[in-house]
């Protein structure tokens, strides 16, 4: 089988909860930068905008898990300047050294951020009405996604959105070429490839949630191999 048949395991710098400190900070600073090049934004707006279509309500709650530095919270709080429904966000991270890096970069009155673990009994309990999360899911094992999504259903009265990557070898090479070229951190030059091959095809998303007990969902491909993985209740 070739690297790219089946999901690495191995893990990530990033997924050390202990990691803190100038390499971090960087490391949070570039990932907002290869988020805006390559599209992954558009992504996440989209499935928001599908959701504001299909289920409609004067005002929405969202929480955002693997919140990191908040910036995709931020991009999603502009977006919703332009909507005609009322937005509040809760950034979730697992990380407090993160969620304090959120909090002084990414503030905003209607935004809140929580250091809590996605697997903790209090997580699903704390109901919300969409749960968002990108460039997250890859960081977990086939048993550990299924245990979230389960969690998920309790968490969001109206869905879920998903947006991480497609495992490709393309993808792989061009992210390890950019990042070795431009990156100045060692966590990016490390991570940003092996999140490429930790990643997801089509028979990984039918394969989990099946096994998560969820059948309606969809899945849409985007540029730069970006999943959009959409699920409705």
């Amino acid at each position: 089988m070739g690297r790219f048949s089946q999901r690495s395991y191995e893990k990530e710098l990033m997924d050390d909860l202990e990691s803190s400190g100038d390499v971090l900070n960087e490391t949070l600073r570039e990932l907002k930068t290869v988020n805006q090049w390559l599209g992954g934004n558009y992504v996440t707006t989209s499935g928001l905008a599908k959701f504001l279509k299909l289920r409609p309500q004067t005002e929405y709650l969202i929480a955002d898990i693997g919140c990191g530095g908040g910036d995709m919270i931020q991009v999603m709080n502009s977006w919703a300047e332009s909507q005609s429904p009322k937005f509040n966000f809760l950034g979730i991270d697992a990380n407090p050294n993160i969620v304090d890096f959120a909090n002084e970069r990414n503030p905003g009155e209607n935004i809140k951020y929580q250091t809590q673990n996605v697997f903790d009994k209090e997580f699903a309990s704390q109901r919300v009405d969409i749960t968002t999360c990108t460039l997250f899911t890859h960081h977990f094992t086939d048993d550990e996604l299924i245990e979230l999504f389960s969690s998920l259903k309790e968490k969001s009265k109206l869905g879920f959105l998903i947006n991480d990557l497609h495992r490709h070898p393309f993808a792989y090479h061009s992210i390890k070429t950019i990042v070795n070229l431009f990156s100045k951190s060692p966590m990016v030059k490390n991570d940003a490839p092996l999140s490429v091959l930790r990643s997801f095809r089509t028979g990984d998303w039918e394969r989990i949630f099946k096994k998560a007990g969820i059948s309606e969902y969809e899945i849409s491909w985007h540029w730069a191999f970006r999943w959009r993985v959409f699920v409705l209740f």
